[in-house]
């Protein structure tokens, strides 16, 4: 029997600010609402960690910035409370109180035994890929990010692993070598790309050529986020873009309109070393903890990811209160061979 594995995905979990109060308050678990259980359902879980967490450090200043988010060390009980198996760094903000709290994160990250991609001490460690396995699956995950260029990693300068988003011959070569480095002893390659502006719907034709590129370089799951609303989902040569999961902790003011206060969690099966299945629950943020969404925001988000994903020419099926993505089947070659 083909190994079945469950990933699951979330869009920006921001533990700082008003999350930060509300678990001094109420408890690491606060976060997570009802969410605790399907999250830890799944057998590996991804997310993008918009926040630093770190006792140390002091607001970044040498640039002008505007929103600087930190958690306190609690919140990494907050992390394994919900079983978080990877956490993207590469964002605007792992270094919002600088190199002293990004450096401490990172050993924490390590300690919590908590795979980490996206950020480090010098190039190398930025770029280097996450190493996971589950059910004898080896999973390799890539961060990426085209915000703050200046905190760009270099070799021995520490910062993240940035790279614009365009299909320029030298930036796709870039990517190329990174994917290479991550397909090395893995059966599935990750790449979770912190991209674009906030507050879009729809990805550009230069974003949708640059993750077909990604995947046509070796990426079987494309994990994007940075928008804080959720973008459509593209299935490409049987692989799976999400080019936008959105938000899915955080304290933000909600936009009446666009609803980022909205989203999914995005469970990705693997089946015989590919994606099977994308099963996408709705959720909704709201005094600073997700939960699932239910009635007229549930129906609002789900509407809303079937029309975007049309769009981009997926079909996107709702099932009861969920939704649920088929990845076709390759195509069989039958083969004739002559009659005696």
């Amino acid at each position: 029997m083909a190994t079945k594995l469950v990933l699951a995905f979330t869009g920006d979990v921001m533990l700082g600010r008003g999350v930060n109060e509300a678990v001094r308050f109420e408890g690491p678990a606060w976060p997570w609402g009802n969410m605790v259980e399907p999250l830890k359902a799944a057998d590996l879980r991804f997310i993008n960690l918009e926040c630093v967490i770190a006792a140390a450090g002091e607001p970044w200043s040498r640039t002008p910035k505007t929103f600087l988010f930190k958690a306190d060390p609690v919140a990494m009980e907050t992390l394994k409370l919900a079983d978080i198996d990877f956490v993207a760094l590469a964002n605007n903000h792992s270094l919002d109180f600088e190199v002293e709290a990004m450096v401490e994160m990172l050993d924490r990250l390590d300690a919590a035994g908590i795979a980490r991609a996206g950020a480090g001490r010098d190039l190398d460690e930025a770029s280097r890929p996450a190493r996971l396995e589950a059910k004898g699956v080896r999973i390799a995950a890539i961060s990426i990010t085209d915000n703050e260029p200046v905190w760009a990693a270099a070799p021995g300068h520490p910062g993240v692993e940035y790279l614009p988003i365009s299909i320029e011959p030298r930036n796709l070569a870039r990517a190329a070598a990174l994917i290479k480095r991550a397909r090395r002893g893995a059966d599935l390659v990750i790449l979770s790309a912190h991209w674009g502006p906030n507050m879009v719907e729809a990805p550009t034709a230069v974003f949708r050529r640059f993750a077909r590129a990604v995947v046509d370089a070796g990426v079987d799951i494309f994990h994007g986020h940075s928008a804080h609303i959720f973008q459509g989902i593209e299935i490409y040569k049987r692989k799976v873009i999400m080019y936008d999961t959105g938000d899915f902790v955080d304290d933000y003011v909600v936009d009446p309109m666009l609803r980022n206060d909205l989203s999914f969690l995005f469970l990705v099966t693997v089946e015989e070393g590919r994606p099977k299945v994308v099963e996408l629950v709705p959720t909704r943020i709201d005094k600073y903890q997700v939960n699932k969404a239910t009635g007229a925001d549930a129906d609002a988000a789900m509407g809303k990811m079937i029309a975007l994903s049309a769009e981009i020419g997926t079909k996107v099926e709702r099932v009861d209160n969920t939704l649920r993505v088929e990845v076709p089947e390759p195509l069989r070659t039958r083969h004739f061979g002559r009659s005696a």
